[in-house]
C-alpha cells in the first residue's frame, strides 16, 4: 500500500483516556513525516525524469557513435579503394612509359640502321663515282697523249 503525504497528515489516531498520546504532539510529528516525505517524493521524481534525460543522452550518443564508427569504416574503405586505383593507375602509367621508352629506342635503332645503310650507300656511290671519274680522266688523258 502507498503512503502518500495527504494520508500521513490526515491520519487519526484514537487516544487512550488514561496515559495516551497528546494529539498536538501526533499531528506535529506527522506534519514533519508528511513534509520530509513529500520532498522526497519531488527529489524521487526529479530523479526519474534525470535518468529518464541521461538514458535519452546516452541512446543518442550511441547512436551517434555507431553513425561515426560506420562513417570511418566508410572513409577508410574509400581511402584504401581510392589508394589501390592510384597504385593500379601508377602501374599503368609505368607501363606505357616503360611502352613508350621500348619503341623510341626500337625506333632509334631502326633509324641508325637506316642511317648506317644510308652511309654505306653513299661511300659506295662515292667510290663508284670515284672509279668512274678516274676512268674518265684517264680516257681524256690517252685521248690527248694520242692527239699529241
Amino acid at each position: 500500500m502507498n503512503i502518500t503525504p495527504l494520508d500521513i497528515q490526515q491520519q487519526q489516531f484514537k487516544g487512550k483516556m488514561l496515559g495516551g498520546l497528546d494529539p498536538n504532539d501526533v499531528d506535529a510529528f506527522l506534519q514533519i513525516v508528511a513534509s520530509e516525505m513529500e520532498s522526497l517524493i519531488r527529489e524521487n521524481s526529479e530523479l526519474k525524469e534525470q535518468a529518464r534525460r541521461t538514458a535519452l543522452q546516452v541512446d543518442e550518443l550511441s547512436q551517434r557513435e555507431v553513425s561515426l564508427r560506420e562513417t570511418m569504416l566508410a572513409a577508410q574503405k574509400i581511402t584504401e579503394e581510392m589508394k589501390a586505383n592510384a597504385q593500379r593507375e601508377a602501374k599503368l602509367l609505368v607501363s606505357e612509359a616503360e611502352l613508350k621508352g621500348e619503341r623510341i629506342v626500337a625506333d632509334a635503332e631502326n633509324r641508325l640502321v637506316q642511317l648506317n645503310n644510308q652511309i654505306h650507300e653513299i661511300r659506295r656511290q662515292k667510290l663508284q663515282f670515284e672509279s668512274n671519274l678516274k676512268a674518265l680522266i684517264e680516257t681524256h688523258l690517252k685521248m690527248l697523249t694520242l692527239e699529241e
